[in-house]
C-alpha cells in the first residue's frame, strides 16, 4: 500500500510487485500531475492508467463521472477499480484496453499519459495519433517522460505544435488539439 498526498489531496493506493513504480508514485507520474490544468468541465482520459494515481487524484478534483481510467494489464485495471472504491471515487470508468481499442468514448478534453518510453516507439506513437483523435478541438494531450526529441517531433508532426516543460529531469509534453490538420493530411495521403 502506498499512502501519498497530493498537492492537498490524500490518497491510499493498493499495488502489486508487478505494477509500474509499485512502492511510490514515479516521479514522472508527480512531475506531470504537477503541470496539468484541470477543469470540473473536463472530460479526462487516463491512457495506461495503472494502479489508478493519476485518474483517481483527478476524479477527487472533478467528480469521477467524467474520468475515464485504462490499461493493457488485468492486475493494473483491478488495482485501479479496488483503488477508485478505497478512495471513495464514484462513477469512474474503468476498462481494459490496449491503447484505445476498447475505449468507445470521444471528445476528451484531457488525454493524460506516462508511456512506457524505455522500450520502443509503437505504444506513444499510438497514443499520439490516436489521441489526437480522440480529442474535441481545444483538448490537449499530456505525457511524460526522460525522452525528448521523438516524442517532440511526433508532437508537433500531429499537433502542429507541443509546449514542453522539464520537471526534476523528466520532459512533460502538452500538446493541444487546434485543428483537423492531422486527420485531414491522412486522409489526403490516401
Amino acid at each position: 500500500m502506498i499512502s501519498v498526498e497530493i498537492s492537498g489531496i490524500d490518497l491510499l493506493l493498493e499495488t502489486a510487485d508487478t505494477s509500474f513504480s509499485p512502492h511510490k508514485i514515479d516521479g514522472g507520474t508527480l512531475a506531470m500531475i504537477s503541470a496539468l490544468d484541470i477543469s470540473k468541465s473536463d472530460k479526462v482520459l487516463d491512457l495506461g492508467c495503472g494502479y489508478g494515481v493519476v485518474g483517481i487524484y483527478i476524479a477527487k478534483l472533478i467528480g469521477g463521472h467524467n474520468v475515464v481510467m485504462s490499461d493493457v494489464d488485468a492486475t493494473s485495471v483491478d488495482l485501479a477499480r479496488k483503488n477508485a472504491k478505497l478512495n471513495k471515487v464514484d462513477g469512474v470508468s474503468i476498462i481494459l484496453s490496449d491503447g484505445f481499442r476498447n475505449i468507445q468514448d470521444s471528445k476528451f478534453t484531457l488525454i493524460i499519459s506516462n508511456p512506457p518510453y524505455h522500450s520502443d516507439f509503437s505504444i506513444p506513437k499510438h497514443f499520439i495519433e490516436k489521441g489526437f483523435n480522440r480529442l474535441e478541438l481545444g483538448g490537449k494531450l499530456y505525457m511524460v517522460t526522460k525522452r525528448k526529441d521523438w516524442y517532440k517531433n511526433k508532437l508537433i508532426a500531429i499537433f502542429g505544435g507541443v509546449n514542453i516543460t522539464e520537471i526534476d529531469g523528466y520532459y512533460v509534453f502538452c500538446a493541444e488539439k487546434r485543428s483537423t490538420h492531422y486527420a485531414n493530411a491522412r486522409r489526403n495521403k490516401k
